[in-house]
């Protein structure tokens, strides 16, 4: 057992930065300076990609994150304790462990804001010697801390996550109706002195036996539910469930590859599948005739239709459903696609429609290089070569990367 934890982590001549390190889930890549480590990244996709598409994939470079530390623009963090009948800890689940909780007060890869609000939770949930909901009896009362940062704006949205456990659910979603302890909670929270600023802070309702962060009821507590943040000189609302890419200058690296890899537009409709709120289909949208997002959640659709309307674009449709049955209802073919699909990849049965539409050219990215290194076969057997590709770091020190492939139809 302990062989096998040991070899989650990468050997390295680096020697970590975060004091954290040995314990946390999170960051496995800081035995690696950052260059070091990007090299492990394109290596591992260099031979994946390699034994896709033995023809030579045209993978040589991985573009840096323009920050390398402080990057994400969204965390969640879990209550919980070190050891049985432990202090209340708050932060993320230790390496090897689906109970134990470290309380990474001094976390590198968010900005002092997320650390500030963290242990002032902590230490105000400490003093109230309120429960954080054990996960094999699911008793107790806190479960998570979500918290969302705006680069651009400084904004910043607070949710405390916690089970109904002694709190009324039949009330009207008004803080009124609120334990005393909640309330009290936000106003701790107002007073920090933090370099952004507090725009909205929540309570979340989630009796789920789930360990994730979903709500049955949401109660705004001060402010407003959502924050803007800017990409590219567009305006989108986030809200506490809105999927957004988590590093946002290392998005803008992502979308302006996409950007111009799939090249000019005009006059050309566009298909986006998998758009989440919409983010690559609008930067597309000013000089395309059309742009077409097809995404699953529908919280996503409807904030990509609000940040369409936001951002004055008008050709911009947004679909909610799974990308295999919405594309047999629509009537016209695209000229050229984004396919940016979950982890997973693109759904077997999806795969052989979307190549089927025969367009000269699309793009795909990638979050995981094996779901990609998979899709190749099809792809290729459908006639499409690799014609660039790129690496986007959009996770530092951690082991995760984004794959950006343009590929062409031979003969077309």
């Amino acid at each position: 057992m302990g062989k096998k934890k040991k070899n989650r982590i990468p050997d390295g001549p680096a020697e970590p930065f975060c004091e954290h390190f040995e314990m946390c889930g999170g960051c496995t890549y800081q035995r690696f300076d950052y260059e070091g480590q990007a090299v492990e990244k394109l290596k591992k996709v260099q031979e994946l990609m390699a034994e896709a598409y033995p023809d030579g994939f045209p993978l040589e470079t991985v573009l840096a994150s323009p920050r390398r530390t402080g990057y994400r623009n969204k965390m969640e963090f879990s209550f919980g304790d070190m050891e049985k009948d432990g202090p209340l800890t708050l932060g993320l689940h230790q390496r090897g462990s689906f109970f134990n909780v470290v309380p990474i007060y001094d976390c590198r890869i968010v900005d002092s804001d997320y650390r500030a609000i963290l242990w002032a939770t902590m230490q105000y949930f400490r003093e109230s010697g309120i429960p954080y909901v054990h996960k094999k009896t699911h008793e107790g009362v806190l479960r998570h801390l979500l918290i969302r940062k705006s680069v651009a704006t400084g904004e910043i949205l607070v949710a405390l996550v916690t089970s109904s456990s002694g709190i009324s659910i039949t009330k009207n979603e008004s803080p009124d109706w609120e334990p005393d302890w909640i309330r009290e909670y936000a106003e701790r929270l107002k007073i920090l002195d933090l370099y952004g600023t507090i725009a909205g802070i929540l309570h979340i309702i989630n009796d789920s036996l789930a360990d994730v962060v979903q709500s049955d009821r949401t109660v705004l507590l001060y402010g407003k539910d959502w924050i803007e943040e800017r990409v590219l000189g567009l305006s989108f609302k986030i809200t506490p469930f809105s999927f957004f890419q988590t590093n946002t200058t290392g998005a803008e690296v992502l979308y302006s590859v996409v950007r111009d890899y799939i090249g000019d537009v005009s006059g050309m409709t566009v298909y986006d599948l998998y758009s989440g709120t919409g983010t690559i289909a609008q930067i597309l949208s000013p000089t395309a005739k059309q742009v077409v997002g097809v995404e699953i959640v529908e919280e996503a659709v409807e904030a990509a239709r609000e940040n369409a309307e936001r951002n004055g674009l008008t050709n911009c449709e947004f679909i909610a459903g799974d990308v295999l049955q919405v594309l047999e209802d629509l009537t016209e073919p695209p000229d050229v696609m984004v396919l940016d699909p979950p982890r997973e990849g693109i759904h077997p049965k999806a795969l052989p429609k979307l190549l089927s539409y025969g367009v000269r050219h699309f793009v795909y990215v990638s979050c995981k290089p094996e779901s990609l290194a998979r899709d190749m076969g099809p792809i290729s057997e459908a006639g499409y070569i690799p014609v660039k590709a790129v690496c986007v770091d959009m996770f530092p020190w951690t082991k995760h990367v984004e794959t950006c492939v343009l590929l062409s139809k031979t003969g077309a």
